[in-house]
């Protein structure tokens, strides 16, 4: 085992506190795959469990939207998860959380709710095989864990993207269901705000944003978006839904997407839908931050809650393919606006997380 590499990685001891710590890089189990990373997103999800707001992480190596090059292949791993076949050196995006295909939800067919999902997540790096995620030098893709070949000619810097915030929303968005010229109202415009944009423009879909951040509102309109409403400018809650029903013929939107995280976003969504509108809930992922909310004005307008979390593991393959379709239409190459080492890590969660940047990268092999 001497002659084996070694890697390092981020770990969270407690909130706030990040280590970088080095570890001797195991060799891939059967059925496993060892990768070197190229590059790691910060999601919004990192940033509630650095915060210490994440309901069951609270430690363990940090990370999960990523791109990998593949170094080592474990017996019997010759193709992807769409059966391409795979070699040293592909380029690969996996799903950030295993199948197992045995649980209560798998037997149903909800894949994405595996009670399985994050055995091999956020654990010590103490435990082999000690790179549990992404925000590391190595990777390591487990067994029942999807991955898909990046297509050739996508950009890497656009591919790390797709296993998580373009995934979660092209399932998310299907759920709920997008026809061709609904109004769509979007609470957010960070990484899964403007794949929401893109995507819903794609199924003909108008959009509006609402945000009040001078840097994601100019990426929203890079996106195409068709109105913004700058909660500076309409500073309540009537405000806002006044000004989506004045953009939508007096009405509201067909369609809501939360996708800012705050829970009182939630409250408001539903002031901002038509009678019998649909709602998608996705930004609020931490259990115990609550809102005051109306249930009456819920059941008087008739409208559709969905909440989802994660996504159908082949969603990740549909993800690649609508980049490598609308790249050039959609200005993905400028969602990530900052890259950092592995080891100024503290510094991408920190800038992160006070939205000074959209996307931070971390590019250890670089």
């Amino acid at each position: 085992m001497g002659d084996r590499p070694t890697g390092k990685l981020a770990f969270l001891s407690e909130p706030e506190n990040v280590e970088i710590r080095e570890y001797e890089v195991p060799e891939p189990e059967p059925g496993a795959v060892l990768t070197e990373v190229e590059q790691a997103n910060v999601c919004g999800s990192e940033l509630h469990i650095w915060r210490g707001h994440h309901p069951q992480v609270k430690e363990g190596v940090l990370g999960h939207e990523v791109l990998c090059r593949v170094s080592e292949l474990g017996e019997g791993v010759e193709t992807d998860y769409a059966g391409e076949p795979i070699g040293e050196g592909d380029l690969v995006a996996p799903a950030y959380y295993i199948t197992c295909q045995r649980c209560s939800s798998c037997q149903e067919g909800q894949f994405n709710l595996c009670q399985n999902a994050y055995e091999n997540w956020s654990k010590s790096p103490e435990e082999p095989p000690h790179f549990h995620g992404t925000f590391a030098t190595h990777y390591f893709i487990h067994p029942d864990q999807y991955f898909y070949k990046v297509p050739e000619g996508l950009d890497p810097s656009i591919a790390a993207g797709a296993n998580c915030a373009l995934s979660q929303m092209l399932f998310g968005l299907d759920k709920i269901g997008i026809e061709y010229d609904d109004t769509v109202v979007v609470q957010g415009a960070g990484g899964l705000g403007l794949n929401t944009i893109a995507i819903a423009q794609e199924r003909g879909a108008e959009t509006i944003v609402i945000e009040g951040i001078d840097g994601r509102i100019d990426r929203a309109r890079e996106f195409g978006v068709d109105h913004v409403i700058d909660f500076r400018e309409y500073g309540t809650v009537d405000d806002r839904a006044e000004r989506v029903r004045e953009l939508t013929d007096g009405v509201g939107a067909d369609v809501g997407v939360e996708v800012a995280g705050v829970p009182d976003a939630f409250s408001e969504g539903i002031h901002l839908l038509r009678d019998g509108g649909r709602y998608l809930e996705i930004g609020n992922i931490s259990p115990g931050q609550t809102t005051e909310f109306d249930p009456g004005s819920l059941t008087r307008s008739a409208l559709t809650i969905e909440s989802i979390v994660r996504y159908q593991p082949w969603y990740l393959k549909r993800a690649l393919r609508f980049l490598e379709r609308n790249v050039d239409k959609y200005p993905y190459e400028d969602l990530i606006d900052a890259e950092f080492d592995l080891t100024d890590v503290d510094d991408a969660l920190a800038e992160s997380d006070s939205r000074g940047v959209t996307r931070a990268a971390l590019t250890p092999n670089h």
